[in-house]
């Protein structure tokens, strides 16, 4: 079958979740035994280069079919004819996806999946890719039948098309009348004895003088109020999305 079938790029996605700068599993005992990821070697059972994207119906539809053609051409004959859809909708209306890569297949390492800026300059080892940034994912399709079938996407690169930078978290909370540190910014001084006021700035006209029109007094009409219509409740589980993209077209 069509080898091409097996490749696919989603673009303009949100990343979620990215764990990219090493392998990680999941462990039972971590984030205060609640369970949660942590780094590991790659050769540690269920190591993997993981992270979720966030995409809009339209792109899981033309993902969730390009999946379908894939899984037909490497379906067998013991294999189910059709598998669940594999991703999930948000509040928003918009649907969930996961793409990993194993930390090793047997005893081999496999090589972390690339990482590039938008000029397709490439990324540090230790570029740690951030939950809101804006980016195009390579992978590869591996259809299985197991305990479960359907299609696995597996990662092959990312591009870094805009950057959400990584915020530290403190875990203090706010003190009322203690210690505040000033910014270091000259503007913060507000014991000067000029006032905004008093100087007109250049507004960019040709005028040889500093000073400009005397400022207009005219009242200006007070905005109004935007009231934000609440988002309508999405619809139980997933819609189907579109009855699974209309049965594959059958």
């Amino acid at each position: 079958m069509a080898e091409a079938n097996m490749y696919y790029t989603i673009e303009g996605v949100k990343a979620l979740y990215p764990r990219l700068d090493a392998t990680y599993k999941f462990d039972n005992k971590a984030n205060g035994g609640k369970g949660g990821s942590v780094k590991c070697d790659p050769l540690d059972d269920g190591a993997a280069y993981e992270m979720s994207f966030v995409m809009s119906e339209s792109e899981a539809k033309a993902l969730y079919k390009a999946m379908a053609v894939a899984y037909k051409a490497k379906k067998e004959k013991s294999w189910p004819d059709k598998f669940a859809l594999p991703f999930k909708k948000d509040d928003d209306g918009n649907y969930i996806g996961k793409c990993k890569l194993k930390g090793a297949y047997g005893t081999d390492k496999t090589t972390p999946p690339l990482q590039v800026d938008a000029q397709n300059n490439k990324l540090p080892a230790d570029f740690q890719l951030t939950s809101g940034s804006t980016v195009n994912l390579a992978f590869a399709f591996v259809p299985y039948s197991m305990r479960d079938n359907g299609v696995s996407l597996r990662l092959n690169g990312v591009q870094v098309i805009e950057y959400v930078p990584m915020v530290s978290r403190s875990p203090f909370g706010v003190v009322e009348g203690g210690f505040v540190a000033q910014p270091d910014n000259p503007f913060s001084d507000t014991t000067s004895s000029v006032k905004s006021t008093d100087v007109a700035l250049d507004d960019g006209d040709d005028s040889d003088s500093i000073f400009g029109d005397e400022p207009d007094t005219s009242e200006v009409e007070e905005p109004k109020k935007v009231v934000k219509k609440s988002a309508p409740a999405p619809k139980e589980d997933d819609d189907d999305l579109s009855a699974i993209v209309d049965g594959w077209d059958d």
